[in-house]
């Protein structure tokens, strides 16, 4: 069985995640190493973030880890909020402020299409790869649901007709950027010769 940290204290992302990998990855948080300090995220990208925060937890504690960033990509928006996502009405890290900003900002765009992108980082034996998982859709101008986190609420993916919050977690996860993204991770590891 191979072990590996998630470098995350979101509880969601790490049962999210979890539930995608296979059996044979025991997968543990940063409480299971009593680590609980924020973890720098300064780089204007979601692959710089990622990145910094696997390289933190590897040269802090010396094991196999993978950080994550995500970010909300808005096409009226040029892409934003991107790499502020949690923190784009400050920096409280409020959902619901967050969104609130997102949907006064588009109230008089037509375009309301976006994506999710969801960039993996992972250290392995010392080596570093990226996996990158998009989920494509659009933004609806009322909040819906209330499973998931973040913009869940008000972002429905491409072909649904309901918004990730909408979702029970197992039909979200077929679908979700997240998944995409672990799903490669998962691929790349269960190739490895731990198994």
């Amino acid at each position: 069985m191979l072990k590996i940290v998630f470098a995350t204290h979101n509880p969601h992302k790490l049962q999210e995640i979890k539930a995608m990998l296979p059996d044979a990855i025991e997968l543990i948080g940063l409480d299971k190493l009593d680590f609980y300090d924020d973890i720098p995220e300064t780089r204007d990208t979601l692959e710089g973030n990622a990145l910094q925060k696997a390289r933190f937890i590897f040269e802090k504690f010396g094991v196999n880890c993978f950080a994550d960033d995500t970010g909300l990509e808005v096409d009226a928006l040029n892409g934003r909020p991107g790499v502020h996502s949690a923190r784009y009405a400050g920096d409280g890290n409020d959902s619901n402020a967050n969104m609130d900003k997102l949907l006064d900002e588009l109230k008089s765009s037509a375009n309301r299409r976006a994506q999710f992108r969801t960039v993996i980082a992972l250290i392995i034996d010392g080596e570093e790869l990226l996996f990158n998982g998009i989920a494509e859709g659009e933004i609806i101008d009322e909040k819906r649901g209330k499973e998931g986190f973040g913009y869940d609420p008000i972002f429905i993916p491409k072909g649904y007709r309901e918004t990730f919050a909408q979702m029970p977690l197992p039909k979200k996860n077929r679908i979700s950027h997240r998944f995409k993204a672990t799903k490669m991770l998962a691929d790349y590891l269960m190739s490895l010769n731990y198994f």
